[in-house]
């Protein structure tokens, strides 16, 4: 990109937005273009704030309400800071309510009346709201949303009464867990109810239920598979009645999700894309090439499966101002897309995800292939090495990576990461697992955790090795299916925890002890991450046993009883 190609020629820009893609689209366009005159239009008080600080800084881990609108080096970005320091004029508590794309117009609504402002260029930054379902009683007092600085507040105030114990968080996505330990932290009791079968549906299933038993381990209620039917109570909350029973509660959070916000853009007949968002081409122009659009309210493409999307983040809000900004300059500039990276914290676990789940890719149309994979995050003899659990996928047609995600207190964002640049340049699981990773015991094993899953990926794919979910081993069990469930860990490890009607043979035993194991019933192997039940189901094929299988993860990933020595 080269700024000599940066038109002189002044304009006026209007930008719809002052939180995230907004300020980042105003204050490119005066880097680039100073002599450009730029107004941002903002409903709310509060201008570029971190709304994903919002759960941190009500459980105190953010201190003030400044922290989170400030510059890294402490200053405020309120409006005079942006007319000051970015040199473009920003007008809050300020409604845009009707684009005339004839002529080129924005008619806005404040306290001062009605106003027209006429632009070459405008860009809508609308952002999105928070989805509030049809509840009876939602709109007692102690319900609560979070969405904005307000809203946080306001359950700030509630908390400081000390009379908002219990606590009940509808919903289990990202903002509902992240608030969840927010209210733990504050001394709350919390019960989480989640429509779905499982929270989180970022991850798939098996590495959903390690989150929510992590959850549960801290003290919180989750409900899953449960449906909210009204919030009741005299004038304020008293309790949540659900599908399943009633729960006290002293507060309500409405954690649904959001939507995007596209009134504004509906009405002056801009298109729309396949999720409801607003569709824009890889340079951020709308279906109007004098207006852009960037952040939440957008529609972007997924890399994987080329169709469009709706995965509000801030990060890309950010990247998508830029590309506007450079644009609407005259500066060559493009969004190729996403492939939904994301991560968050719950509690002391790490959880994030990138590409597809298996669930999506198998509804994409790919021949899916995955594996599990828990180790250490570090070389297991360093005293700070912590449990990892890695989920990779790949498509068996043409062995490229489509996904990854990670589950516990280990260093999972960074496996994550690497992963997604993976997806970005194509890569196969052949190839990912020879990338030259960085290497020393205090960061990670000799082979890297996320390498190590891709091998073992590679093996599932090269018929080396046959998986099983450890759900679907549950299931077999349940039937009444008749296999040996073989546990090749050794003895102390098998006294100390074991699973349910399992044989105990250590790797170290199965030439001596083969014969114990039928051979006209299916075997499952596995040990503590079914390493060694690799090794074992190796050495079992070679003695003739055609039906073995591994189970993926081991007993660690085990999500069901246990039995204890």
């Amino acid at each position: 990109m080269m700024l000599e190609r940066v038109k002189k020629m002044s304009k006026k820009i209007i930008i719809v937005g002052g939180v995230a893609a907004g300020p980042k689209v105003a204050a490119k366009i005066m880097r680039n273009c100073p002599e450009d005159s730029v107004t941002v239009i903002e409903r709310g008080e509060f201008l570029s704030y971190a709304g994903c600080g919002l759960p941190y800084y009500v459980s105190g881990v953010v201190k003030e309400q400044k922290e989170l609108m400030s510059t890294p080096v402490g200053v405020v970005r309120d409006a005079a800071f942006f007319q000051k320091v970015k040199n473009f004029t920003v007008r809050n508590h300020t409604n845009a309510t009707e684009i005339d794309r004839v002529n080129k117009t924005l008619k806005i609504e404040s306290a001062d009346g009605e106003e027209v402002l006429s632009y070459d260029k405008l860009v809508l930054c609308t952002g999105a709201s928070p989805v509030i379902p049809p509840i009876p009683g939602r709109e007692l007092d102690g319900v609560y949303k979070l969405h904005g600085v307000e809203d946080a507040e306001g359950i700030k105030e509630k908390l400081a009464t000390g009379k908002a114990l219990d606590c009940v968080v509808v919903g289990g996505g990202l903002i509902g867990v992240e608030m969840t330990e927010s209210l733990v932290a504050m001394g709350c009791r919390v019960t989480m109810v989640e429509m779905l079968e499982h929270t989180l549906p970022i991850l798939d299933s098996e590495m959903a239920i390690l989150t929510e038993k992590h959850m549960e381990a801290k003290g919180v209620r989750v409900m899953t598979s449960t449906t909210v039917k009204s919030i009741e109570g005299n004038g304020k909350v008293e309790k949540v009645v659900t599908d399943k029973g009633e729960i006290q509660a002293d507060m309500v959070i409405l954690s649904i999700g959001v939507r995007p916000n596209v009134e504004l853009a509906k009405g002056c007949g801009l298109e729309i894309g396949s999720t409801g968002a607003i569709h824009v081409n890889d340079k951020m122009q709308t279906s109007d090439e004098n207006i852009y659009s960037a952040g939440d309210c957008v529609e972007s493409k997924n890399l994987v499966t080329g169709k469009g999307c709706f995965i509000p983040l801030g990060s890309t809000a950010n990247k998508q101002g830029r590309v506007a900004a450079n644009n609407i300059c005259g500066i060559d500039d493009s969004f190729p897309g996403v492939v939904g990276s994301s991560v968050c914290k719950v509690f002391d676990f790490t959880v994030a995800r990138t590409g597809l789940t298996e669930k999506q890719a198998i509804e994409a149309g790919y021949d899916v292939e995955f594996c599990i994979a828990p180790a250490p995050d570090k070389a297991h003899f360093m005293p700070e090495a912590k449990p990892l659990f890695l989920k990779l996928i790949a498509d068996k047609a043409t062995r490229k990576v489509l996904g990854a995600q990670a589950v516990g207190l280990g260093e999972g964002d960074k496996r994550i990461n690497a992963v997604a640049m993976a997806i970005h340049t194509g890569m196969t699981v052949d190839q990912f697992a020879q990338v030259d990773l960085c290497y020393a015991p205090p960061f990670s094993p000799a082979v890297d955790n996320i390498l190590s899953a891709a091998n073992v990926l590679r093996n599932k794919l090269d018929g080396t090795m046959k998986g099983i979910k450890p759900a679907e081993v549950k299931s077999w069990i349940d039937q009444g299916k008749e296999f040996t469930f073989l546990d090749n860990r050794s003895p102390a490890e098998y006294s100390d925890v074991h699973l349910k009607d399992t044989l105990n043979i250590p790797l170290g035993a199965m030439k001596g002890r083969m014969s114990e194991i039928p051979k006209d019933k299916p075997v499952v192997a596995f040990c503590k991450i079914s390493l060694r039940g690799y090794e074992a189901a190796l050495m079992l094929k070679a003695a003739g046993y055609e039906d073995v299988y591994v189970m993926d993860g081991g007993v660690l990933v085990w999500p069901y009883e246990k039995i204890m020595g």
